[in-house]
């Protein structure tokens, strides 16, 4: 059967560009991505030895070999994993997820440090092969398989696939290295990577070379060669090891190699219970937030391990969903072996195990909180999806608002929902909030005047899924979360009245008001609290009642709202006098408008507001 040629996915151009002109400064992480890659292919055929009757003939003792040959200036990395079938060298090899290629591409910077621990965390560490090898040779044998192929390319747009003769199942990964890369094809140099990245892969990796020895004395003195083949990583399940026996850096160079990121990771949890459940756990809370987060397909941090067997690394059930982007490890010895991956999210084991996790992973955030300058850096990555935890997490919704931070109309600096408690007036008995499109609209607001008469903060809520989870919050530390723009909040100020004398005094003006803005506002109504013209206030309920309709997916229509007037404000009072009800009419609607625009920067209908703007104009000339 003749070799087939094929041309390599548009983004995968894009990215071999970049490689091969050798933007990354840190090249030698091409090896560890590779040697990951064996992991996990040994993982899952470990994982059908044990869980699958037709593989469990296989003779199968799990170990990566790693060789090389200075001459040739080759490296070759070989697993006797699960392999790939030539489809599968097609799919894996030939193409990659459009979105992670694009996102990739997109956190480019310039900077060479920096792009280079992009690589891994877009799904890309295959493809740094071509960091320092000139032409790559894939060969693989899918696991109880006939058959055998060969992938072949120089990283020049296309690769070719062919029939080959490959004795043993796995997959052997020869890089042919640049002139100015050979150093990789040298035994210490292979060594110092392994130690430095790849000491806790938990299968045995192998290095041959040949040694030269001298033998015999004087004249009879010879050199001889010899082959060696030695393990040269300590092939521990770091997660087992215990506490006391690690550094610092062997929990960040593990994580480099889980996590496919160069960048350091802010903490890590390292547990082991024992008792009723026995388990491991190693966590890691990384500084950078993974490209997928904000993603419906998201692929899981966490992988699940049954006494050092692993199991699966897509199952979403592990950790709660707003704690997405943990990395890390749960190894069980109670679940069974051959544990369907069906069945493992209604196991009471697992479940036991995620709650005492999540536990643990918000101490740690709590820990992290001690320090502003590292909380800031956190919650910069990741604040937005730990409050989905106030809708999804109950058990653990105080924790979860402890760690939340916010900006306040009296404030720059965000703050915690304590530190607001602490900064309350006396006579405050209730927590306000605004929910909104932006900060910057929320700043504008003139409802907030009202509250700053009182000198009360309110918490400003720009983010989209503040919409979602606030409404759900009723209360912190026994005090209650109001909606600031409600009108039944509104009312428990305690502002000031409306005389009978002025309602008259303004009469004209509201019902023209009124008139004008038939079906569009609830009601017209008059106010001294503002320092603007005029204000939006809605219904609380009303509000709650349309994030719950949101989050089912439903469309929602827009409740009107009550339109406040300063009755002291320059406009308004010029109004009394105005009797053209054209001129009334006009500048109701620019003012409802210019309302609308301060809640949420758009407008239904802006060539309407730009004519009667430019009428109005006119007018005054």
């Amino acid at each position: 059967m003749p070799s087939t040629k094929h041309t390599f996915q548009t983004e995968i151009n894009q990215l071999l560009d970049l490689m091969i002109h050798s933007l990354y400064s840190n090249k030698e992480i091409f090896l560890r991505e590779l040697i990951s890659n064996a992991s996990d292919a040994l993982d899952k055929l470990n994982y059908m030895v044990i869980s699958d009757e037709v593989y469990k003939s296989l003779e199968f003792h799990p170990q990566i070999n790693l060789s090389f040959n200075e001459k040739a200036k080759s490296l070759t990395i070989a697993d006797n994993g699960i392999g790939m079938s030539e489809e599968e060298l097609i799919s894996h090899l030939g193409t990659i997820a459009k979105s992670g290629t694009k996102s990739f591409l997109a956190n480019l910077s310039g900077d060479q440090k920096k792009d280079s621990a992009l690589i891994g965390q877009f799904g890309v560490g295959f493809y740094s092969s071509f960091m320092v090898a000139s032409k790559v040779v894939v060969q693989s044998k899918k696991a109880l398989s006939e058959e055998a192929f060969a992938w072949v390319s120089d990283g020049k747009g296309s690769y070719e696939i062919s029939p080959c003769v490959k004795e043993s199942f796995g997959t052997e990964i020869t890089l042919f290295l640049k002139d100015e890369e050979a150093q990789f094809a040298n035994r210490w140099e292979i060594e110092h990577i392994v130690k430095k990245y790849s000491e806790h892969i938990p299968f045995p990796i192998f290095l041959s070379y040949t040694e030269t020895k001298s033998e015999g004395e004087g004249e009879a003195k010879k050199e001889v060669v010899e082959d060696k083949c030695t393990q040269i990583n300590s092939a521990k399940a770091l997660w087992r090891v215990p506490k006391n026996e690690l550094k610092d850096e062997d929990y960040k160079e593990f994580y480099k190699s889980l996590a496919h990121d160069n960048n350091p990771p802010l903490a890590w949890i390292h547990n082991r219970a024992e008792g009723v459940l026995e388990y491991n756990t190693l966590f890691y809370i990384p500084s950078v937030a993974p490209f997928d987060m904000f993603r419906v397909d998201y692929q899981s941090g966490v992988k699940l391990y049954v006494k050092r067997v692993f199991i699966t690394d897509n199952d979403k059930e592990l950790l709660p969903q707003y704690l997405r982007f943990v990395r890390g490890i749960i190894d069980s010895e109670d679940l069974p072996l051959n544990v369907s991956r069906e069945i493992l999210q209604q196991n009471k084991i697992l479940a036991n195990i995620k709650s005492a996790s999540t536990k643990k992973i918000l101490a740690e955030i709590e820990k992290l909180s001690q320090d502003s300058a590292t909380y800031e850096k956190f919650y910069g990555q990741f604040g937005r999806v730990l409050k989905e935890g106030l809708h999804s997490d109950f058990e653990n919704k105080d924790k979860i608002l402890d760690l939340l931070r916010f900006t306040s109309s009296k404030s720059e600096k965000p703050l915690s929902l304590k530190e607001y408690k602490a900064s309350m007036p006396t006579e405050q008995k209730s927590i306000y909030y605004m929910v909104g499109e932006s900060l910057d609209l929320l700043k504008a607001s003139p409802i907030l005047e009202k509250y700053a008469q009182k000198g009360f903060a309110v918490l400003l809520m720009g983010d989209e899924v503040d919409a979602f989870v606030m409404p759900g919050v009723s209360e912190y530390d026994k005090t209650p979360f109001k909606d600031a723009s409600s009108s039944e909040t509104l009312k428990e100020l305690g502002l000031a009245e409306i005389s009978e004398a002025e309602k008259e005094e303004f009469k004209g003006v509201l019902e023209a008001f009124k008139e004008a803005l038939k079906g569009e506002v609830k009601e017209v109504a008059l106010s001294k609290d503002l320092n603007s013209a005029v204000a939006l206030v809605g219904d609380e309920q009303n509000a709650m009642m349309a994030n719950l309709m949101r989050q089912m997916g439903q469309s929602v229509q827009e409740q009107p709202k009550t339109l406040e007037l300063n009755i002291g404000h320059a406009i308004i009072q010029k109004l009394k006098g105005v009797e053209d009800h054209a001129l009334l009419a006009d500048v109701a609607h620019l003012l409802f408008d210019s309302a609308k625009l301060l809640e949420n920067g758009a407008l239904k209908n802006a060539k309407a507001f730009n004519d009667r703007l430019s009428a109005t104009i006119l007018r005054a000339f």
